[in-house]
């Protein structure tokens, strides 16, 4: 008995310690949610948030950082032109071929897309509209269809602050919300109402903001929208693509229909198991940290692979070298079955070239370029996800595999018009071994797309810098914040 009573004892002091850090924890974290400076309603300054939220903007700062490359990602800076000069090819005639850079943090998301060849003047403005705080505000302030319909150029002085709080928080209350209409649009086109959402799923949803497939209506003009309508699959995408006869650009080589997948992080997501089990990106990319006593989230949005103790072991209670040869056997296999489709659709879309300089009419080859437009869509659904397959490896790997399918069938129709053409021989493929030999072969010229960029660098950005500086000096900063350099409003 008196072993029992001294057991008993020891559970209840343990219970009641815990209650009692749980309050204590709940009360610092509502201490440290009181805002001590206002936040006007479309505030773009991360700075400006973090006077009050210290700990956040601190890690939020850390994105900063560029010294993590995993196998097959990270924060570092990686050209995959020169990694898979192959994309060359397969992107002939678009943007894409120009350039196409692993994405640093979300703090140089701005100086990022200014830097990159893909940006011109024939761009919209609808494709700053993932990268800045200052969109919900431009947004706010013109109209939405009216801050679409403008030019990239047209936004250059305005957009100037990186992906930051405002992108995610109600500055009245600091709980999450959608600052980009697109998503609830979609939303609401499939009947559903994303005000509904729990707060476990927003810790997604604002991410799935930007980390999504989309493309840009012609009416009304480049209107931003989400290609949901018939699901959230490739096939369902590809599907409603093909109904609308939606076309991101004419291939180079092939004249195929081409789509152009951005990054459909969270549509690939949902199809793995911790999308089906309830994990959220936030609680991976961005999981919880203590520090002198309180709890709050870490905005230092970063691979998990760089922060596996808070990230992945909270749940997996194996090694860290486990979890990392886990992930990694996974990414192996989708990286695998990835560079196959490349090597068959450069090689499709070569051949098609050599078919239609061979004397094809567009019937003889209209069989081939639709194989080709959905081997590479599907490809592309999954290569320009961010993790390498590993968000639903199953999904990716399925697929990967129906793209192998379409993109070999692609070929043999092609193999069929170059016979019936008097071609019987294989196609001698160029040499595309290096980012600048692929570019020259379809006639990109490196040095001239430089030239151009350095015309904006000398010429563009400053004056834009200039605006965007004037209009800080007359609205100044705030007493209490320390980064007096922040250009903003």
């Amino acid at each position: 008995m008196g072993w029992i009573l001294f057991l008993s004892t020891l559970v209840g002091v343990a219970i009641v310690g815990f209650l009692i850090t749980s309050v204590m924890e709940r009360r610092g974290e509502a201490k440290q949610a009181k805002m001590t400076n206002p936040i006007g309603e479309w505030e773009p300054r991360n700075e400006v948030w973090g006077a009050n939220f210290p700990r956040e903007y601190e890690t939020w700062k850390k994105t900063e950082e560029t010294d993590f490359k995993s196998a097959h990602g990270g924060s570092a800076k990686t050209d995959y032109l020169e990694e898979f000069p192959k994309l060359v090819v397969l992107w002939a005639g678009y943007g894409f071929s120009k350039a196409y850079e692993q994405g640093r943090g979300h703090a140089y998301a701005v100086e990022d897309i200014r830097e990159t060849y893909r940006t011109n003047a024939g761009m919209p403005a609808t494709c700053w509209t993932c990268k800045s705080t200052d969109v919900p505000r431009v947004m706010n302030e013109v109209g939405v269809a009216e801050y679409y319909d403008a030019s990239w150029f047209d936004r250059g002085d305005q957009i100037v602050n990186a992906i930051g709080c405002q992108d995610c928080h109600d500055p009245k209350n600091m709980n999450l919300r959608i600052s980009r209409p697109a998503l609830a649009e979609a939303f609401a086109a499939r009947g559903d109402d994303i005000n509904e959402a729990t707060h476990q799923e927003m810790r997604s949803l604002v991410c799935a903001q930007c980390h999504v497939e989309y493309y840009f209506q012609k009416e009304p003009a480049k209107y931003l929208k989400f290609p949901w309508d018939k699901g959230f699959s490739a096939e369902a995408m590809e599907a409603y693509y093909d109904e609308l006869g939606f076309t991101d650009w004419t291939h180079k080589l092939s004249r195929a229909p081409m789509l152009k997948a951005q990054h459909p992080d969270y549509e690939l997501y949902m199809t793995g198991v911790h999308g089906q089990r309830g994990v959220s990106c936030s609680d991976c990319h961005m999981p919880y940290k203590n520090e002198g006593g309180a709890k709050f989230t870490d905005h230092h949005v970063q691979s998990p692979l760089n922060n596996i103790a808070n990230s992945c072991q909270v749940c997996h209670r194996e090694s860290e070298a486990t979890l990392m040869t886990d992930v990694y056997s996974r990414q192996n296999k989708v990286m695998e079955l990835r560079g196959i489709v490349e090597d068959l659709l450069a090689k499709a879309h070569i051949e098609a070239k050599a078919a239609w300089d061979a004397g094809a009419t567009e019937a003889e080859m209209k069989a081939s370029l639709t194989h080709i437009r959905h081997a590479q869509w599907r490809w592309d659904w999954v290569a320009a996800a961010n993790g390498a397959g590993f968000h639903a490896p199953n999904t990716a790997l399925q697929v990967l595999g129906t793209a192998i399918e379409k993109a070999g069938a692609a070929r043999h129709e092609i193999a069929r018009v170059l016979w019936k053409h008097g071609i019987t021989d294989p196609i001698e493929m160029p040499d595309i071994s290096t980012k600048e030999k692929a570019q020259r072969y379809i006639g990109l010229d490196p040095d001239e797309m430089e030239e151009t960029k350095a015309k904006h660098r000398e010429e563009l950005f400053p004056v834009w810098d200039e605006k965007a500086a004037a209009r800080q000096e007359a609205m100044g900063l705030p007493a209490n914040v320390s980064d007096k350099k922040a250009i903003s409003y």
